[in-house]
């Protein structure tokens, strides 16, 4: 098969179809560029999220008394269950000295002695952020011996799950609603080259020209048209952000960081979009001979 041949009848099917052409690389732009503007918050979403669920920690109440060595001995076992991230003792002291911070009272002049309990403060591992994972890592904890009680935000992670819950659906519907949208468009454009070759195609066909030799050109510029739309969603979308960021804040230049490579899949994913499209029209309208 001859590249220069598949490149110049690849090109010409843009003369041919300039509006619809036009049309469909349009589309698939103003597609992936709502994609991605989305694709972004719902990225800073995810990280917001993340960063609330890595501040969630358990509080593991010791039975007293308690000895050293049971305090040592019991956080060398908490810290090898799975889902333990970090694990910070708090002694009857320390907890006496956050309460005095938080209630602005010292518990010895309240009570005249220290009824607060030694007890672990436990870091979910990065993967294990969730309120099922933290279900499962509260019922281990409670068997453990010397464990008086364990307590954490249960009602609070489960708030957080849902709303990741939400972002995900969403962000999946979009993507599968746009996506679609766009292979349609890009697989009428090439119906429509595919029809006005019909005749050259039909000869090609009765001289024994294979369906691949046939059909590359028509694939190559569905690919061209989602490339060229992928490359302008790209553009418009690093445009946006760079201004979004100086408007709401100069001093925070990692506020909407996005990766360089994420602007390389948009194009990537307008090549995607368009190979598909056109796929789907030459397996329908040029079909193998004898059909």
């Amino acid at each position: 098969m001859s590249l220069s041949y598949t490149l110049r009848e690849s090109v010409s099917g843009f003369r041919r179809t300039k509006l619809s052409s036009l049309l469909s690389i349009i589309t698939i732009a103003i597609s992936l560029l709502l994609l991605g503007i989305f694709a972004v918050l719902t990225i800073h979403a995810t990280r917001f999220l993340d960063e609330i669920r890595a501040r969630v920690e358990l509080e593991v109440f010791l039975e007293e008394p308690v000895t050293r060595h049971e305090i040592d001995s019991l956080r060398a076992v908490i810290a090898g269950l799975d889902g333990v991230g970090t694990v910070v003792y708090v002694s009857k002291a320390d907890a006496a000295a956050i309460f005095k911070k938080e209630f602005g009272e010292d518990i010895m002049n309240v009570l005249d002695f220290n009824p607060l309990p030694p007890s672990y403060k436990i870091g979910l591992a990065e993967g294990y952020r969730t309120a099922a994972h933290a279900e499962r890592l509260e019922r281990r904890l409670s068997t453990l011996t010397g464990v008086e009680s364990v307590k954490y935000r249960k009602e609070y992670l489960e708030i957080i799950d849902e709303r990741a819950r939400i972002v995900h659906n969403i962000s999946l519907g979009l993507g599968v609603l746009v996506g679609l949208s766009a292979i349609v468009l890009v697989s009428n454009t090439i119906r429509l080259a595919i029809s006005a070759k019909r005749q050259i195609i039909r000869t090609m066909e009765l001289v024994g020209a294979t369906r691949m030799f046939i059909r590359m050109p028509f694939l190559l510029e569905g690919i061209m048209q989602g490339i060229l739309g992928g490359g302008m969603a790209a553009g418009i979308l690093y445009l946006l952000l760079a201004y979004a960021v100086r408007i709401i804040s100069p001093d925070l230049p990692g506020l909407l960081r996005i990766e360089p490579a994420y602007y390389g899949a948009v194009v990537v994913a307008g090549a995607v979009l368009g190979w598909v499209g056109s796929t789907i029209s030459v397996m329908r309208f040029i079909r193998p001979q004898g059909r």
